[in-house]
């Protein structure tokens, strides 16, 4: 009953917000964020324990402005969204510029496939939407199944109306058609800055340990894709920025673990940067490195915590 009554009330916000005249939906957007930056519930004070690594010299005064423009540039996000299906083709097209997109456009020219790693930075519904707008090329991705199935349908389904195709997170079958989609010369888009699975990559990042996925470094490695780390912001204008960083080479020798965790720290470096200049457009409200985890509980035998 809980899930069905989220889902009918995810469902009637997001049918709202599109029938907002755009000037109301971002003031919305605007109010919505510094009520929440007030209250300081869980998700903002994470925030800025998360924003108060990537920029250690921020005072507590200097902190919570920064956690108050990432709130808003969290809710942008969300107001653009769910908005996106009612943008024309020009518009989604016209609304994006990427520096350095010469790096993107000439290694899907080569047909060797591109894989696209991105974090959780300004608004990826929107770049994916431009690469089928803007380049003509279709972009897949991977969505993680979300609860309840109608938010998670719904979320497929905006992202499909778009020009995506995705794919759900099921392991090896979603991995063996995304390296299809990539022999094929295709366009694949994950997001990758957090993983705290036990399959994920640890890395250093800003300082510390976390994991990321090892997915975009083994679709590269197995297709032979140029593999490039892409990271966005907002700025004064309604026109989203975004860097294509330097593509990560595959290394030439070592197994494939150690490949791949060469690379995840490659990808992981360039996310740094990208998010260093620009921290009010990190989306990260969730614990992230390794020591901010709780620990989990003892096994019945004995075992430690991890």
């Amino acid at each position: 009953m809980n899930e069905r009554l989220a889902g009918a009330l995810y469902g009637a916000g997001w049918g709202a917000v599109k029938r907002l005249p755009e000037p109301a939906a971002r003031a919305l957007g605007r109010r919505t964020a510094d009520v929440a930056w007030r209250r300081r519930g869980p998700g903002v004070r994470r925030l800025e324990a998360n924003l108060a690594r990537v920029v250690p010299e921020a005072g507590p005064e200097a902190l919570r402005e920064l956690s108050r423009a990432g709130m808003r540039s969290y809710l942008r996000y969300w107001m653009e969204s769910f908005r996106l299906s009612t943008w024309s083709r020009q518009r989604i097209a016209a609304s994006f510029a990427a520096q350095d997109i010469d790096r993107l456009t000439d290694g899907l020219a080569s047909g060797r496939g591109v894989v696209i790693a991105l974090p959780h930075t300004a608004n990826w519904d929107l770049a994916g939407a431009w690469a089928g707008a803007a380049l003509g090329v279709p972009l897949t991705t991977v969505a993680e199944r979300l609860k309840p199935d109608s938010v998670f349908d719904r979320f497929v389904a905006h992202r499909e109306s778009l020009g995506m195709e995705v794919l759900a997170h099921t392991g090896g079958t979603s991995f063996g058609r995304l390296a299809r989609r990539l022999r094929d010369g295709g366009l694949v888009a994950l997001v990758a800055d957090r993983d705290l699975s036990a399959s994920g990559v640890e890395v250093a990042f800003f300082g510390s340990a976390t994991r990321m996925p090892a997915g975009p470094a083994l679709l590269a490695q197995q297709t032979g894709a140029l593999l490039l780390p892409v990271t966005l912001w907002y700025d004064e204008t309604p026109v989203m920025k975004g860097q294509i960083h330097p593509p990560v080479p595959v290394p030439a020798g070592g197994t494939r673990a150690e490949r791949t965790a060469v690379m995840t720290q490659a990808v992981a470096d360039r996310f740094a940067a990208g998010i260093a200049a620009h921290p009010q457009d990190w989306h990260m409200l969730q614990r992230l490195w390794l020591d901010d985890l709780e620990p989990r509980p003892a096994r019945a035998n004995g075992g430690g915590t991890a």
